[in-house]
């Protein structure tokens, strides 16, 4: 067992110890693309969403230095075609590149990437010569000529550097060299039956071209065949609620705020576990990490996340103007939609009659057709601010409890 290559399947092994929820299912997925054009491929997700445990199940079940089929065989993958034609067949090498960049800086961080990775895999084959000038690459070619075997490649949090060091820094040049050298030359299908990427970022055009346009990428927006293993489902979720004796209903009203592909309903796991865990819901996901972090990677405006960001909104428009700001209720929260219209030195009514004339709620109705218009004036020589709010199709009832919070605001 190495560091970086056959480390084994203690990872995965803690995941079954405790309560675990089947998505072994992934693993058939990558299957079919080893040894494809398709065997290269990038899992792009949100925090918390299971990326690490995806990956340290694919090495447990990859991995050929250890004996796994006790950790799958009541799992769905044991009845897949492909479970036996794999099952811990390959040396596999998993890098989890967050590692290194809490480590080493900008210039030698590549460097100190590749040594170690080769001074690892070469404990592994002793009988393979490591020359003086060899890179990674050519030490793996030169493995997989001497024994014919292929390697599993997993790179946890790939984009961990991208993250740290910024476009045009020797970090960043050197890193995406570093990865065309290993997944985009002459040699790369002759040297991996598959590799399996995890990130937050997406595979990107780095300077005039394209870095890595040969990986698979796998999205939250497009998950292709993995919309399933991105979240928790509906069905898994409420399986969890009965077992824990928890009311279905809450969790739902709290976790199931997302849509992938064409999974409609999809749940944050690390929150639904931890509701579980605690026996109540809370902002689990939220208090992972410190807003300025996201905050940090926005103001980066990586493949013009900010730019994304401050348009989502925007795309509310009717074709005949912008509302000044739009608020959409949770998904499965029963409250009303507000559209608010800001004015100075005019009245509350003028910002009220601009958002019926310009129809801004036809729009937001495909969330919601529950709405309250808002106008809000501010008069610059009195310094008073007056507002008009106006339900639009809602239940009275429920605005008399909206109208009460927004008029503590």
């Amino acid at each position: 067992m190495g560091t970086y290559i056959n480390i084994g399947n203690a990872g995965f092994q803690s995941a079954r110890n405790g309560e675990y929820v089947d998505k072994s299912g992934l693993i058939a997925v990558v299957n079919e693309t080893l040894y494809s054009k398709r065997r290269f491929g990038c899992v792009t997700r949100c925090r918390r969403f299971g990326k690490l445990m995806a990956a340290e199940m694919l090495c447990a079940y990859y991995d050929q230095s250890c004996d796994s089929r006790g950790l799958f065989t009541d799992l769905e993958i044991a009845d897949a075609p492909s479970f036996e034609k794999h099952l811990n067949k390959y040396p596999v090498i998993y890098l989890d590149m967050s590692d290194f960049v809490t480590r080493f800086k900008d210039d030698i961080i590549v460097k100190q990437i590749d040594n170690r990775l080769k001074a690892d895999i070469q404990k592994v084959y002793p009988d393979v010569p490591l020359m003086d000038d060899d890179d990674l690459m050519d030490l793996l070619v030169r493995i997989v000529e001497a024994k014919g075997q292929q390697f599993f490649f997993i790179i946890d949090e790939w984009d961990a550097i991208c993250r740290e060091f910024k476009a045009g820094t020797k970090a960043m040049d050197e890193y995406v060299d570093w990865l065309r050298r290993l997944f985009k030359g002459g040699r790369s299908s002759d040297v991996f039956a598959g590799a399996y990427m995890t990130g937050i970022l997406p595979i990107k055009k780095y300077k005039t071209e394209s870095a890595l346009n040969n990986f698979l990428e796998y999205s939250m927006v497009e998950p292709r065949k993995m919309a399933q293993f991105f979240g928790f489902t509906k069905e898994e979720v409420k399986s969890l609620a009965q077992k824990y004796d928890m009311d279905y209903s809450e969790l739902e009203k709290w976790y199931d705020g997302y849509q992938i592909g064409d999974e409609l309903s999809m749940f944050n796991p690390n929150s639904v576990m931890q509701a579980v865990d605690v026996g109540r819901c809370s902002s689990f996901w939220a208090a992972t990490g410190a807003f300025d972090a996201v905050a940090h990677y926005i103001q980066m405006n990586y493949e013009g996340l900010k730019d994304d960001i401050i348009q989502i909104h925007r795309e509310l428009a009717t074709g005949k103007g912008f509302a000044d700001i739009v608020l959409i209720p949770r998904k499965n929260v029963d409250s009303p939609a507000i559209v608010l219209e800001l004015k100075v030195n005019k009245d509350a009514d003028t910002a009220i009659n601009q958002i019926l004339r310009k129809q801004y709620p036809a729009k937001v109705a495909q969330y919601t057709s529950d709405l309250l218009l808002v106008g809000i004036n501010y008069d610059r020589d009195t310094k008073q601010h007056t507002c008009r709010i106006m339900t639009h199709g809602a239940c009275p009832r429920d605005m008399n409890k909206t109208l009460t919070r927004l008029l503590k605001v």
